[in-house]
């Protein structure tokens, strides 16, 4: 289910007084829109003056027994359904973690993304960035199990900010101060990847 958000911020809307200029932000799999890392990905989104849609999804029970293809088939689903239903506004999709399982289906769409931990383990979600052409933004902690440095660094096309020492929340163990540095750099670089984006 996406569920709009609106701000005292203006916003674009076309003739037919819809927004042209829609982000939705894909959660992952315990990890909800209204968690730091995407809520503040909200606000920068509303300050550059985008419409934003949260997508909440309801992950199967049987979820954790799905195939890896299973599961990626699950939310390219998902992340396609909330795209379309923005009726070709979409322009930037923000997602954490297991959002990234669609990022097959924003890069055949030729839509702008900010990857947030992606799961560079998974094969298919690094295919699916080779592919993107749109700018992409890749955000991934040193720490990280499902993140892969040298993975990341191959993707020259994209920007990519690697959080020395964060875990897959983009955190600090034992290190709330610290960690609180590291949201405050992840979110500077999302305000500047979305300003780079225009109107």
């Amino acid at each position: 289910m996406s569920t709009p958000v609106t701000g005292p911020f203006a916003v674009p809307t076309r003739h037919d007084g819809a927004p042209d200029r829609v982000a939705v932000v894909v959660p992952g799999v315990g990890y909800t829109p209204a968690m730091p890392l995407l809520h503040f990905a909200r606000a920068v989104l509303l300050q550059h003056g985008w419409t934003v849609q949260e997508l909440w999804w309801r992950i199967p029970d049987d979820f954790s027994r799905f195939a890896v293809e299973e599961r990626i088939g699950w939310v390219e689903a998902e992340v396609a359904r909330a795209v379309d239903a923005e009726a070709g506004a979409c322009r930037l999709v923000v997602g954490k973690s297991l959002g990234s399982l669609g990022c097959g289906v924003v890069a055949e769409r030729g839509i702008a993304a900010a990857w947030l931990t992606p799961v560079l383990t998974i094969d298919q979600v690094v295919r699916g960035l080779r592919r993107a052409q749109a700018p992409t933004l890749l955000v991934g902690g040193g720490a990280d199990k499902l993140w892969d440095s040298r993975i990341a660094q191959s993707l020259r096309q994209h920007e990519v900010l690697e959080i020395p020492s964060a875990d897959h929340s983009l955190e600090l163990a034992d290190d709330a101060r610290g960690s609180v540095e590291v949201l405050r750099e992840v979110v500077s670089r999302l305000d500047r990847f979305v300003g780079s984006l225009g109107r």
